[in-house]
């Protein structure tokens, strides 16, 4: 069962595995816009769209100013990698993570997904475990 202390623990660990990812230099001072191959072919586009994919969940989990790019360029929603860096640290849900209970876990959300294109309601358990596994996925 997802449970707060599960939330804290995985928002830690997100913290440190993207601080790990931002401050890893292979040669140069920024990530390559080269295609790498990858399901995203860039790296630096990689890890702008894991930045829009938690924009977009914590504006539905906590208000914040959801992402006005498409989905379809998640991976274009920041170009500039300094910017790509400071929304990374603003983006830390360490505080957010700390104020996480069993009475909001319990509930379910109702949104609009870009995604499915439709309303959706889905339990905040399994969303939350989205969430982090997005990032995991992505950063892997």
């Amino acid at each position: 069962m997802i449970t707060p202390a599960y939330v804290r623990a995985m928002a830690e660990h997100n913290a440190e595995m993207n601080c790990r990812l931002y401050t890893a230099r292979t040669g140069s001072a920024t990530p390559s816009g080269r295609d790498r191959g990858a399901f995203i072919l860039s790296l630096h586009g990689t890890l702008a769209q894991i930045m829009w994919g938690d924009a977009r969940w914590m504006s539905l989990f906590d208000g914040w100013q959801p992402p006005l790019t498409p989905i379809t360029e998640s991976d274009h929603y920041i170009e500039d990698w300094s910017e790509l860096c400071v929304a990374r640290k603003k983006a830390d849900i360490k505080c957010r993570a700390a104020k996480v209970d069993d009475a909001w876990l319990n509930g379910d959300l109702t949104w609009f997904s870009l995604a499915a294109e439709r309303e959706v309601t889905a339990p905040k358990r399994l969303l939350v475990t989205h969430f982090f596994n997005h990032q995991t996925d992505h950063r892997g």
